[in-house]
């Protein structure tokens, strides 16, 4: 007897600024027929004009767990597509303010999800009112490692241009659904 799954398989799209994660994780929700989590964050930050607080992180932390929970029942196939979770806000947090709150790193370690999609920063930058360091690029990319290696995170990095890029990750995402 073959036990339903009560919960859908998450994979979350992750990475350092400007590396397309929100096309990438709205191309795969369209492609295997199913909802993409929004980054709640570029909603919040939009009138912030680059100021952060701790108090910013936190917030977005929750509205980026409640976003994910509303989304989660509409979620097809099996499948939920987050563009990005709450590891970014620690992240930021950790960088920008030297610590993140206990709240957040609880519940990233209790938040789980199947296979993360670490965009490569092979992709020419562009800029975009919200992002804030075009030359921390390779630095980021060495902390989402780290982060996603600290939670013996199943993920894989996702490099090219353009359409190879999205098919890099659906190929990877069909990978992990076939194992």
């Amino acid at each position: 007897m073959e036990i339903e799954r009560v919960h859908p398989m998450k994979i979350a799209v992750v990475g350092p600024e400007s590396t397309g994660k929100s096309t990438m994780a709205n191309y795969l929700a369209k492609e295997l027929g199913t909802v993409c989590v929004p980054e709640y964050a570029r909603y919040y930050c939009k009138n912030l004009n680059n100021q952060y607080t701790l108090q910013d992180e936190t917030n977005m932390f929750y509205g980026q767990v409640a976003l994910e929970e509303a989304l989660t029942a509409s979620a097809s196939h099996g499948l939920l597509v987050c563009d990005t979770t709450i590891l970014t806000v620690k992240i930021w947090s950790d960088h920008l303010f030297g610590h993140t709150p206990a709240e957040v790193t609880d519940e990233i370690r209790s938040r789980k999800y199947d296979l993360y999609l670490l965009m490569d920063i092979d992709l020419p930058w562009e800029d975009d009112p919200l992002r804030d360091f075009p030359t921390e690029r390779t630095h980021f990319m060495q902390v989402w490692k780290e982060e996603l290696n600290a939670l013996k995170a199943q993920y894989e990095i996702i490099s090219g241009l353009d359409e190879a890029r999205l098919q890099n990750g659906l190929n990877a995402v069909k990978k992990h659904l076939k194992a």
